[in-house]
């Protein structure tokens, strides 16, 4: 499209001084404000997210075993902390769902697969779990204010038989600096790993509500892919 702009004898036209003051006026704050860059994750932080979640899973069974009505805001607390439901939406695949109830994308039906004991659901987190170990065996990414974690959980109950699964965690940092999960996929291995992946636990086991196991590593930088496994330690 093609504009022509004559003069009058007096110059521009009013008009044109006009429109061009207001377009300047509405512009220019978009021009002079640089972009804003959200803050990004450290391998220090997912590290951390990975710790605390799962010093809190183990903390819903000890308070479970203790008796009365408490772990079920163990439970609460702890898709609070460490799941995005309140200022995002989340993506959760359990290990061990089906049908229409694989993909929990709401607070209740998270919690429903991890305390309640129901043909649906098995109250996954109730059971004797008494130890709690990761390993980023594929590594993490760093992308700005999201990571990607996959790697490996490795659960111990309390007959001292290690439960592996495959995990992929993906965490959002919040305007509070604080992460938590916006997509977690949990599935059972094709085939049970010949070695744990999760290498040596902690000595520290879940005997009580406030203590819990749990080891592991993540390295990475921003934007790139670091692999860290039992092999790397």
């Amino acid at each position: 499209m093609r504009v022509s702009i004559t003069k009058s004898k007096h110059g521009l036209a009013p008009w044109v001084v006009a429109l061009t003051a207001v377009a300047w006026a509405t512009l220019a704050p978009a021009v002079a404000r640089p972009p804003v860059k959200k803050a990004s994750v450290t391998p220090a932080e997912v590290e951390a997210a990975q710790k605390e979640w799962c010093k809190r899973f183990l903390r819903i069974g000890a308070s479970y075993r203790q008796g009365g009505e408490g772990y079920k805001k163990v439970a609460s607390e702890f898709i609070d902390d460490l799941y995005d439901f309140k200022h995002g939406s989340v993506f959760f695949k359990p290990t061990f769902a089906f049908g229409e109830r694989t993909f929990r994308t709401t607070k209740e039906a998270a919690l429903s697969y991890f305390i309640v004991p129901a043909p649906a659901d098995e109250g996954f987190a109730l059971k004797h779990w008494t130890d709690c170990r990761y390993a980023n065996t594929a590594g993490v990414q760093t992308h700005g204010n999201l990571a990607i974690a996959a790697g490996n959980v490795c659960l111990t109950d309390d007959n001292d038989k290690v439960i592996t699964v495959d995990k992929t965690f993906v965490f959002r940092k919040g305007s509070d600096g604080k992460l938590r999960l916006c997509a977690h996929h949990s599935s059972v291995p094709y085939k049970d790993p010949a070695a744990d992946p999760c290498g040596k636990s902690s000595p520290a086991k879940s005997g009580s509500a406030g203590g819990a196991a749990a080891t592991g590593q993540t390295s990475s930088t921003d934007g790139t892919v670091s692999t860290v496994g039992p092999g790397s330690r």
